[in-house]
């Protein structure tokens, strides 16, 4: 054995002076270890003195520096001051070799982080994704895309207040939405070298909603705004009530949006079926005491003011944008099957137009449901335009929109005031208004269709008859659903969220608890552009009521090619009247049981052509459940905390007899 060691040790010490290093005398081992020169990353490293615990060194960088040089962006992250000192995140992509380009604005509590698509790729057209109407503009046309985290969300500091109101009566602090992108915009024209000092904005729904609140006071670089399906009034027809009938959904919403700053925290379920989720809890209230929503701010506002007071009309931008001039121009995009915020921008639309003789401001109208203008435009549902409307509109309105207000670029001829895609012929219209119906020559005519016995719909009222009206019983322990069970609208099949006002409306139909009226099938092509206005003489047995109303083309029996559409019940329009705001929406009053009335309601606008051989449908029900809350049918205070005994059956009556019986008022454009 010892003379085994001492020859491995002289071939050790022949080899190290092989190497140039001096040979060790053969002998016992000295104490200590050798030098075995510089450590490498992640080797152990020897101990420096007797007794010392051994180290392994950690492998994670200190401060990473990403190397992106074949990069065709730059991503660049800044904390925005605020003129309060709170600062916002906000995250800036600029393309490679950008030089004098605009910036595209959105301001989103949706998380900034969270709107793009493969944030680990190197091509700026992955980042976008399809998740940015803008993707096109910032990847083939050298824009710079700056989306910002809202106060309080996510990235940014501050507190989050739901559709933060305007400074004043709502809101006593000195900050607001405004405030808020005039600062922004202000830091990005000094911080963004590779800018032209001009910027754009954009946005759907809430990002929407944010895009028109910079309308107020306006920074001066702010040169055009594209509000795409906004929220503007959240009681009248948006998101959180229509006219009065509550949208359940809105306490998921304000619970996923406020129980964390990240939203991190969703909504917990049950049932696999909403229906069955939503009439187990009995009302709305009792559901959001059982989700713990007497923690989120939000929650308690919607069950606190479920009139139209001036807690809602104090927000409503369509109003407060009655009294700013019209200094940016402004294209409103409109969603014909908006299943979210169908309300708000035409109702913008209608306020600023008349104040703007300098043709600042712009309408676009395609068949989309909410935020499809991102997305295919091929169809909604089975209903298809036989083209990519979306692209359309990227490429033709869009596009040429900004490139003109901020590039300079022409303003092409093709670019009208008002952009409208018919339904039913699958065109777009230019026209110099809204609504005109074609670009000249033509006017519009209010014509009524009267609801008559037998479930006919026809151009004159029918003479009186005994009894005069249909009836049906509505019974809150039965809603009718808004579409076909289960409703389970996180699927991604026919019956989901974005496509349910197109859904086929013969489910219901066969219901005893749902009112049909139809026309003959149409021997001429009858177009509608505007708002129809149902007009229904009802009664109730009880003291209260919801009234659903929908205008339906009803699809000939057989259709060739596209077969399974025969017989089609597509929804043109619809919407839905709580009965105790029939006559103001600020002051409910009880229905006086068994005595008629007329209810009044403004339907969505449409821009609609019924074919030859279809014909005009028209439906009343008294739920469209679980997407809004059940009235009990018996006047309470406050429905949002019925209790079970307050939900009772009512006979309800639909008058459809002589001159003062239901019709609806058609927009029917005329040459």
């Amino acid at each position: 054995m010892a003379s085994s060691l001492r020859l491995v040790l002289l071939c050790c010490a022949v080899l190290a002076g092989a190497a140039g290093t001096p040979p060790a005398s053969p002998g016992p081992a000295s104490p200590g270890p050798a030098s075995t020169g510089p450590a490498l990353p992640g080797t152990a490293t020897p101990g420096t003195a007797p007794g010392a615990p051994a180290r392994l060194d950690s492998e994670l960088a200190r401060a990473f520096a990403p190397r992106t040089d074949r990069f065709d962006y730059t991503r660049r992250e800044a904390m925005i001051p605020m003129r309060d000192g709170v600062l916002l995140h906000t995250v800036i992509f600029v393309p490679r070799g950008a030089e004098r380009a605009p910036i595209l604005l959105t301001r989103t509590p949706y998380g900034a982080d969270q709107r793009f698509g493969d944030t680990s790729s190197a091509h700026l057209s992955a980042v976008m994704g399809d998740h940015d109407v803008a993707d096109e503009l910032v990847t083939r046309d050298n824009y710079i895309r700056v989306i910002q985290d809202v106060r309080g969300k996510y990235g940014s500091e501050g507190d989050y207040v739901m559709t933060r109101p305007l400074r004043g009566p709502l809101n006593p602090t000195d900050v607001d939405h405004a405030t808020d992108t005039y600062d922004t915009i202000e830091w990005l024209v000094h911080h963004t070298p590779e800018s032209n000092g001009r910027v754009g904005m954009l946005g759907i729904s809430y990002d929407g909603f944010t895009t028109l609140m910079a309308l107020f006071h306006p920074h001066p670089a702010l040169r055009a705004v594209v509000p795409i399906n906004a929220m503007v009034d959240g009681w009248r027809g948006d998101d959180w009530f229509h006219n009065g009938a509550f949208r359940q959904d809105s306490l998921v919403y304000a619970h996923d949006q406020e129980a964390t700053r990240g939203s991190t925290v969703k909504w917990w379920s049950d049932h696999y079926d909403d229906y069955d989720t939503w009439l187990a809890a009995g009302s709305a209230g009792e559901m959001a005491r059982l989700h713990g929503l007497d923690q989120v701010g939000f929650a308690a506002k919607l069950m606190s003011h479920p009139s139209y007071d001036a807690f809602w009309q104090g927000q409503a931008i369509d109003k407060l944008l009655q009294n700013e001039p019209v200094s940016v121009p402004t294209m409103l995009v409109h969603s014909l099957w908006d299943q979210e915020d169908i309300f708000g921008n035409i109702a913008v639309y209608k306020a600023i137009k008349p104040k703007d003789p300098d043709g600042k401001v712009y309408l676009v109208i395609g068949p989309w449901f909410h935020h499809q203008e991102r997305l295919d435009g091929f169809s909604v549902g089975p209903i298809a335009f036989g083209s990519d409307t979306a692209a359309y509109f990227r490429r033709e309105l869009l596009k040429p929109f900004f490139d003109h207000f901020l590039k300079d670029e022409p303003l092409p001829p093709g670019l009208a005031p008002v952009t409208a895609f018919e339904t039913g012929t699958n065109a777009w219209r230019s026209l110099a208004s809204w609504p005109s119906g074609c670009a000249d020559g033509c006017r519009i005519d209010h014509e009524p269709m009267f609801l008559q016995p037998g479930g006919r719909l026809g151009t004159s009222a029918a003479a009186p008859a005994v009894p005069g009206f249909d009836s049906y019983t509505a019974d809150p322990a039965k809603p009718v659903p808004y579409l076909p069970r289960p409703v389970h609208i996180e699927d991604d099949g026919a019956h989901s969220w974005q496509t349910w006002l197109t859904s086929d409306q013969r489910e219901v139909a066969s219901r005893t608890d749902v009112l049909s009226y139809a026309s003959p099938p149409l021997t001429a092509p009858l177009k509608i552009s505007g708002e129809p206005v149902a007009n229904i003489a009802a009664s109730t047995t009880g003291t209260d009521g919801d009234f659903v109303f929908k205008l339906i083309d009803v699809y000939p029996e057989e259709m060739g090619r596209s077969a399974a559409l025969g017989g089609y019940q597509l929804m043109v329009s619809a919407d839905i009247l709580r009965a105790r705001y029939r006559n103001d929406p600020a002051h409910p009053a009880p229905m006086p049981s068994d005595q008629r009335q007329m209810l009044r309601l403004a339907l969505p606008t449409a821009n609609h052509v019924f074919l030859p051989g279809h014909r005009v449908m028209v439906q009343i029900q008294s739920s469209w459940f679980p997407l809004y809350d059940r009235n009990p049918q018996t006047y309470v205070k406050n429905i949002f905390f019925a209790k079970p005994g307050d939900y009772r059956r009512a006979v309800v009556k639909v008058f459809d007899a002589g001159p003062t019986g239901s019709f609806i008022d058609l927009p029917v454009v005329r040459r």
